[in-house]
């Protein structure tokens, strides 16, 4: 490998979607040689990339090769190949026939997942499919022993130690005879493919082996082990992580077979290597599907970070690759930034790879105006039919935007449209389609405003390419804040079809000043190829405490693990010297989840690598503190050898004297205008040249627009380094009406300032519930405490805040002032319940109170009766803990901890002394991080109106809402005419009158009575016969019941709106005081925001006759002794609807938290999980079937006291339009005689070691007469 032939070509290869890029470099040319091809084209060749190589040696050679002939191989020195095969079977489920084997018990392990719902406003909870076929359940089970183990343990073989270090206990070993038969009928059906993830198989993998040798014997052509793809605890993504690798690695084998025998190998072996999604290459018999979903993006982040970071700039780079349907962004600093987990088209693939985000923003995104806003995408219109200007009766998007507005050049754009492939992009089609756009666009805003100047199409075109910019932005920000960079340090590197279009913009808005522009733009991708090395890896599990014998044990490890990775290098051909390694230890503090990665440099002193230090430097950047008097926990070892190629040079430019020379001009349109630009190409600019803007060069298919008051050079490599003129300009927008294209950015900017605000605080909190269970909600608020924009995160707190704001206004009066921060959480001063502090931060300019912005975080421990602080039988506020209506927990700049400190140790109460919190550091460490979030979105809002002006911004705070309020409005008058036919509800006059009700368990009734006036778009929910206050802890506060109903109105209206307060400004609210959706100050409340907001959800969802009712309850159950405690919801069946089934298994509306993984539930408590199963049949069945509840058996190992909160145990979820009932829950408990003794719904039960808990969840109600 070390070799290089300087008379032989290298090609490097990127095989798209869309278009397959090549790029040969051929002996005697500098340029080397560049072509695109489609990538299906079966009508002139079998394969692109074939094809590709065949046209180069063809002109390099000067002699035929015909297609039906094989490559010959003599003139390639190597091939190196980026690959989309996988990423599109994955997309298209087109991967291979497989089944999945899973430990008996866990049938729908992967299915469940981590119970989240992927879009909380998707009543029909969409869900990627399966890629398995069938599952047979493996009878087997092995578990962790805790502490010492049973006192026989040492005299019996069934315990032994895993690799990981962790005692195995064997409770049951592999059934090898019963599996035989289930494994023979897969194969009579066709399935001769397995993944195989079986428990705690990442440190005892013996079960998983013998499985896979019995299913090889008997003719199983691939079996993908879970504990050799990725051996690390958890379960479910190490299986999802089988479940691709076997669905994919055939499809590409498959690929890869074809590829290599179109060539003649009569005079050599042709050397091939694929790109991994690690940025790193395999030979083919190493490619495999849990590494290719990447592939492609790969190379172009190999490209720009190996041409530009250090040859052209120090500055972190932002890689910027924007394609026709998505823009991948990432980011590089010096080393490759990965991720070992990441979740591609709905499947979650745990593996090195590149971190490179993706956001649905492209050249072929959808345009749209709705409700007075214009809106780019997330849909495409993807590469058939396309935009408008293919030619192919298309939809207008972003591409046919920027050929309007002279962005892309039609006469050096590629004549392929038509009927004969031979026609130029359709100018006068995409300009007449924005005509009719015009037409609608121009008559609202006349509505709205009648002296307002029609938009021209140019205006309008351009207005959809801001919003698009603002859009692709977003996620640019996140990859930087998140890790604690600030974007603007960054030069951003653009690459990609369309990116060099937008590049300008983009950076602008970002605050960056420098833009870097490859000369291989177009196919950086490809050329990234040949800048790889060749990877190896080897991982294994170890779990120890570090200290210095632990590093011992890993220093041990590490010699094996990098003798491994060297003899599969030097099998490939490398020498020793050519061998570099890499050694990285995955360390998290004890008691979180959050792990790092941690890579080994070389000591200075000499002494051993101190991995504690790094890791706690880390942590501290990414998360802004750390965690003291904490052990540091290893959790695996990975070694990375890196096979050092020949790779592509990076070639000097000589400078060109002269001008640099004007191919032409064309007229262009920026904002202030159409201006006559000239036109460049790249290929006739030389080192040193300067172009001013504006600007065009053509830098081969790729069009690099320079906006005015920039600067193009061209450097020394032949890249094109942009300056931008200024990080932010001053803008003027119009304040007395709204305008169209501005309300879509505002809306961006604000939604886009509560997402950093949450993104801060889950950085800087120390909780398990904040940081890893995303608890926790921020929003941003106008001077009177409407809400202007609340990132969605937990359904229950939504628009809740905006109760709060406005009581803490009308509370302290005149008596707020600058660097004041309020703290509160009492549920009469609109908080949801006590374990949910807000803090709110009033902002003023020049003494002028001028908005708000306030964080909500569930802090686990607040006092009260019990740990945890959500006791099962509170019967009054004060057993629940620590109650704070109204503190200022900053005053002018002074943190009150005195204070805060009196009120969380040592709450007030009439009725007896209450237990403070248990956890005062956590508390603290949180509202500091919950100050710092706010005080993130100040500074954010505080640039907004450097750049608008404070009246603007002001003034869009409240368009935004008034626009959130016409989407409501139109969908309530959709909603009335649908239901007006309907036997469920009777005409008053001229408005709909619905009433519907539903009972909690005990026979409490929720009551409403819904009005709708079709002609306003109005709406009232009066909940009049709604029962009172109850004696127990599911009375819910009145945010609650107003959480629940902006919850439905989003999920009603299918468009993806701010959330604010416009949602309820067409909805009036009416609850009885003294009814238990209205209780007293004194009454207990921790159930309401658990329990009764699903109820409530239910009751508004089947009023509008929306979908039927799902299973109603978040299932919440605690355990635990004097020295832990743990807390979790239990998904279930969600409610069918007019035309789809319920979706089995997951969180419903209110929570979408997430549920433990089986073997860290297992690794971290006394339990041994028997069975997380779907329930079979309990959806109510219907034309649309209900979703199924869940299954869940847990076995003590010690004794506890278990607390269970649930719903649905009397009363079962109902279905719908004829459709049945779903089926109710049920908790029991497995004595250690098999007597199985029923529990109820609320119960706290002290388990002795042995007993089982079972937990049967409800289902959801089905639609339709069955």
């Amino acid at each position: 490998m070390g070799s290089s032939n300087e008379d032989k070509l290298r090609f490097c290869i990127d095989r798209g979607g869309t278009f397959t890029d090549v790029y040969a470099e051929i002996p005697g040319r500098p340029d080397g040689k560049v072509i695109k091809l489609l990538s299906v084209d079966p009508s002139n060749y079998d394969d692109a990339p074939v094809e590709g190589i065949r046209r180069i040696l063809e002109e390099y050679g000067g002699k035929k090769i015909p297609r039906t002939s094989k490559i010959p191989t003599q003139n390639i020195e190597w091939i190196r190949m980026g690959t989309t095969v996988a990423t599109n079977a994955l997309l298209e489920r087109r991967g291979e026939r497989i089944a999945l084997c899973v430990t008996k018990g866990f049938r729908d392990l992967l299915q469940i997942g981590n119970q989240a719902r992927p879009n909380i406003f998707d009543l029909t909870v969409s869900k990627p499919s399966n890629l398995y076929e069938d599952v047979i359940e493996v009878d087997e089970r092995v578990e962790l022993v805790h502490g010492k183990g049973d006192d026989n343990q040492d005299s019996s073989t069934s315990y032994v130690k895993g690799v990981s270090g962790e005692l195995i206990h064997i409770v049951k070993t592999l059934n090898e005879e019963a599996l035989k038969p289930l494994l023979k009928d897969l194969l009579q059906r066709g399935i001769s493919c397995l993944a195989v993830v079986l428990m705690h198989s990442y440190t005892y993998p013996q079960h998983e082996l013998a499985l896979e040798k019995l299913a090889r014997s008997m003719g199983f052509k691939h079996v993908s082990l879970s504990s050799a793809l990725t051996p690390m605890v958890r379960a479910v993504p190490r299986g999802l992580t089988a479940s691709v690798d076997a669905y994919l690695t055939p499809v590409i084998k498959e690929y890869l077979s074809g590829f290599m025998s179109k060539f003649d190998e009569s005079s050599g072996k042709v050397n091939v290597l694929f790109m991994q999604s690690d940025g790193g290459l395999a030979p083919e018999n190493r490619f495999s599907g849990h590494k290719a979903v990447l592939s492609g993006p790969a190379g172009g982040v190999v490209g720009y970070s190996q041409t530009l970071f250090d040859l052209e700039t120090r500055k972190p780079l932002i890689g910027f690759d924007m394609g026709g349907t998505s823009t991948d962004v990432s980011r590089y600093a010096g080393s490759y930034e990965q991720v070992l987990e990441t979740q591609i088209a709905g499947a979650i693939i745990q593996a090195p790879q590149l971190d490179i985000n993706t956001v649905a923003a492209g050249g072929g995104s959808k345009l749209k105006f709705q409700f007075g806003a214009f809106r780019v995408g997330p849909e495409s219109v993807g590469a058939h039919p396309g935009p408008v200007c293919y030619r192919k009766g298309g939809e207008l998007a972003v591409t046919d935007a920027n050929l309007v507005l002279g962005f892309v050049i039609p006469d050096f754009f590629p004549s392929i449209f038509g009927p004969n492939e031979d026609q130029p992009l359709d100018i006068e089609a995409t300009r007449g389609e924005f005509e009719k756009l015009a037409t609608e666009i121009n008559s609202y805003r006349k509505i709205q405003d009648p002296s307002s100047k029609p938009m021209t199409i140019e205006e309008i075109a351009l207005g959809f390419i801001n919003v698009a910019n603002e859009t692709m932005c977003r996620p640019i920000r996140q990859l930087t804040e998140m890790k604690g960079h600030e974007t603007k340090n960054h030069a951003l590197a653009c690459f990609g079809g369309a990116g060099p279009q937008h590049a300008c913009a983009i950076a602008r808005l970002l605050g960056m000043k420098e833009i870097f522009i490859h000369r291989f733009c177009g196919i950086l991708s490809a050329y990234g190829m040949g800048l790889a090395d060749v990877v190896e890896e080897e991982q294994e599990p170890y779990s120890a405490v570090y200290c210095s014998e632990s590093i011992q044990e890993v220093t041990r490890r590490e010699a094996s693990l990098l003798k491994q990775v060297k003899q599969k290098l030097q099998g490939q051909g490398f020498s020793e010297g050519s061998i570099k390694t890499e050694t990285y230890l995955n360390l998290r503090y004890e008691g979180t989840d959050t792990a790092i990665m941690v890579r080994s440099q070389k000591a200075d002193n000499g002494v051993g690598f101190d991995f504690a230090a790094v890791f706690e430097k880390l942590f501290q950047q990414e998360y802004g503190f750390k965690l003291q008097n904490r052990n540091i926990l290893i959790c695996d070892i990975r070694v990375r050898g890196i096979g050092v190629t020949n790779v592509l040079k990076p070639r000097a430019f000589e400078g060109l004297a002269g001008d640099p020379k004007i191919e032409g001009h064309y007229r262009v349109y920026f904002g202030n205008g159409w201006q006559d630009t000239p036109l460049f190409k790249l290929d006739n600019l030389g080192f040193g040249h300067v172009i001013s803007g504006p600007a065009i060069i053509m830098n081969g298919n790729s069009t690099v627009i320079v906006d005015p008051s920039c600067k193009a050079t061209i450097t020394k490599f032949g890249n094109i380094k942009v300056e931008i003129d200024s990080a932010v300009c001053t803008e003027k927008v119009s304040e007395k009406v709204a305008d169209v294209v501005q309300l879509s950015i505002f809306n961006h900017r604000f939604m886009g300032i509560a997402e950093q605000m949450g993104r801060t605080l889950q950085r800087t909190s120390i909780s398990t519930n904040i940081k890893e269970r995303l608890d926790f909600s921020c929003a941003l608020f106008g001077p009177d405490g409407g809400l202007v924009a609340n990132a969605p995160h937990v359904p229950v707190h939504l628009g809740a805040m905006s109760s709060t704001v406005r009581w803490q206004i009308d509370y302290w009066g005149d008596n707020l002032n600058e660097g004041d921060v309020l703290v509160t959480n009492h549920p009469c001063a609109g908080g949801s319940h006590l374990p949910d502090i807000t803090v709110i931060t009033p902002v003023f300019d020049n003494g002028k109170l001028i908005f708000f912005v306030a964080s909500r975080g569930h802090h686990a421990e607040i006092g009260g009766i019990t740990p945890g602080s959500m006791p099962p039988f509170s019967k009054s506020i004060w057993e629940e803990g620590a109650a704070i209506k109204a503190f200022k927990l900053v005053e002018k700049g002074i943190f009150q901890e005195e204070g805060i400190i009196k009120l969380l140790q040592f709450p007030n109460s009439d009725e007896g002394v209450i237990p403070g919190t248990r956890r005062l550091h956590d508390n603290l460490s949180d509202l500091h991080a919950q100050v710092a979030a706010n005080h993130r979105g100040i500074s954010l809002i505080k640039e907004l109106i450097a750049q608008y002006g404070l009246n603007t911004v002001q003034a869009y705070m409240t368009y935004v809402q008034l626009n959130a309020e016409g989407a409501v409005r139109e969908m309530l008058k959709s909603v009335a005419s649908r239901v007006s036919s309907n036997s469920a509800g009777s005409a008053e006059g001229s408005s709909i009158t619905i009433e519907e009700e539903d009972y909690m368990d005990d026979g409490s009734v929720i009551h409403l009575k819904l009005t709708i006036d079709p002609r306003k778009g109005e709406a009232n929910f009066d909940f009049s016969g709604t029962s009172p206050e109850v004696y127990g802890n599911w009375n819910a506060p009145e945010a609650v019941t107003a959480a629940a109903v902006i919850y439905c109105l989003r999920c009603m209206v299918d468009v993806d709106i701010p959330l604010n307060q416009g949602c309820l400004a067409p909805v009036k609210i009416y609850i009885p005081p003294g009814s238990f959706l209205s209780p007293s100050e004194k009454a207990a409340i921790v159930g309401g925001n658990v329990l009764t907001s699903q109820r409530i959800t239910d009751v508004i969802l089947t009023a509008f006759q929306a979908c039927a009712c799902s299973q109603g309850c978040m299932n919440n159950l605690t355990f635990g002794d004097s020295t832990f405690g743990y807390y979790e919801t239990i998904g279930g069946g969600s409610g069918a609807g007019p035309s789809w089934h319920g979706t089995s298994g997951v969180q419903c509306h209110m929570t979408n938290t997430r549920m433990t993984d089986p073997e860290i539930f297992e690794q971290r408590y006394p339990v041994l999980l028997h069975t997380f199963a779907l329930r079979e049949n309990s959806g109510g069945s219907g034309v649309y079937k209900g979703g199924d509840g869940l299954v869940r058996e847990i076995e003590f190992k010690q004794p506890v006291v278990v607390s269970i909160l649930s719903e649905r145990r009397v009363h079962a979820p109902r279905g719908l339009n004829g459709g049945k009932d779903g089926a109710r829950g049920a908790n029991f408990l497995v004595k250690k005689d098999k007597r199985r003794v029923y529990l109820g719904g609320k119960n706290t039960v002290t388990v002795k070691a042995g007993e089982i808990l079972q937990i049967l969840t409800p289902g959801g109600g089905g639609w339709g007469c069955p």
